[in-house]
């Protein structure tokens, strides 16, 4: 279609088309956007209800683990001025007020990418219905909704929600042998025999001959000392996914289209059923009741996304002592192009004759430096330069 001129391109990263001329006999199905979030990665999935086609999927890496260190950095930077009695703006922490419903910067920034993505697709695509994942199964409330108090954290099917846990925080591995296993067993650190308790922290995951071998010896006796202090580490990625999936669930109602939500539970059914591997954009296409019977998605090439941010807020870079040691950012914009841009440059003379594919970064006098996947290319004219997709924030 791009040969004969019957479509052009609307965007490179991810690749659209849009068409030249208009198709009014043609009939346009609507589709769904599925989503399953991620502390670190999330995937995304364009599924076509009635047939079953997956359209698109991609896998959004986030940076709210940057964002994180990053703020935490800054605030030991300030904390460290004050303390030195140096010129600076005074401590501000008795009159901040929090909004409602208000999230960490590195938390929103997960919300915020997924939204932006779904918001895109919408604008690409016929989207008229949204899935998102929302939480883990629940056995006890599927086997009574009103269950509560002691019989919830004491009934018959608790052990589902603890191996569930352990499952997650264990990467689905033996704490010992560090082998994958289908049937991984829950183990004590301090065996019950010897004083140990059932609480989470006392519990770790281990294959067969692993949990043999160990028999009635404590973790340490058997080698392995340092699971203790990892096995009272909180998991960090479950923290974060219960305290942003119920404000991406409201972003998305404010959409106006209508929201299934689905379970872990579901998902992992429905990836077993048809043998599939589990991958992040291939869970977001099982998200909910609404999954055809039949998915076809042997075609998919998913989209590699991640989140990079803008540009930097610093206004000139620092030493390792903390003293500046470049001038202050001054124009952003240079003979029409950003910092950022991804262009192409077909340089027809000198000694960097050649092409280059990659991301620009500006010079006020015209002489940019390209990015590729080879390297940093210096010195290249403006002239040889032409814009393919101004900077969004991501990198694909």
């Amino acid at each position: 279609m791009l040969k004969q001129q019957k479509a052009a391109i609307l965007r490179r990263f991810p690749l659209v088309l849009i068409l030249k001329t208009s198709r009014p006999d043609a009939v346009v199905e609507p589709l769904r956007v599925k989503l399953d979030p991620g502390a670190t990665t999330s995937g995304i999935a364009l599924v076509n209800d009635r047939g079953g086609e997956v359209i698109w999927a991609g896998e959004l890496t986030h940076r709210g683990w940057e964002i994180r260190t990053a703020l935490a950095k800054r605030r030991a930077a300030r904390r460290s001025r004050r303390s030195r009695k140096t010129r600076y703006r005074a401590c501000r922490f008795a009159n901040r007020r929090r909004s409602s419903g208000w999230l960490a910067p590195s938390l929103f920034s997960r919300v915020r990418n997924l939204l932006t993505w779904v918001k895109r697709l919408r604008r690409w695509c016929p989207v008229e219905a949204i899935s998102q994942e929302l939480a883990k199964f629940d056995t006890q409330v599927m086997q009574d909704p009103s269950v509560s108090g002691i019989q919830y954290q004491q009934g018959s099917l608790a052990g589902y929600e603890i191996r569930a846990f352990l499952l997650e925080k264990w990467q689905r591995r033996c704490a010992y042998c560090q082998q994958p296993s289908a049937r991984l067993q829950v183990e004590h650190l301090i065996p019950k025999g010897r004083g140990g308790s059932d609480r989470l922290s006392n519990l770790v995951l281990a294959c067969e001959s692993c949990n043999i071998t160990k028999g009635k010896k404590t973790a340490q006796e058997f080698g392995f000392a340092h699971l203790m202090a990892q096995a009272k580490a909180p998991l960090a990625g479950a923290a974060v996914m219960n305290a942003t999936r119920w404000r991406l669930f409201q972003e998305l109602q404010a959409m106006g289209l209508p929201v299934e939500v689905g379970t872990g539970g579901r998902t992992s059914y429905h990836r077993a059923v048809r043998q599939l591997p589990k991958v992040h954009w291939v869970d977001a296409a099982l998200v909910g009741a609404s999954t055809p019977e039949h998915l076809h998605l042997r075609h998919i090439r998913p989209w590699q996304i991640v989140s990079t941010g803008w540009q930097s807020r610093q206004l000139c870079l620092m030493n390792r002592y903390g003293f500046p040691r470049t001038r202050p950012k001054q124009q952003s914009l240079a003979q029409g192009f950003r910092s950022g841009d991804m262009i192409r440059a077909v340089v027809k003379a000198g000694i960097k004759t050649g092409s280059y594919l990659g991301r620009v970064a500006i010079r006020a006098s015209g002489s940019f430096n390209i990015t590729t996947e080879k390297g940093t290319i210096q010195g290249i004219s403006h002239r040889w330069c032409r814009l393919l997709q101004r900077r969004d924030g991501y990198s694909y």
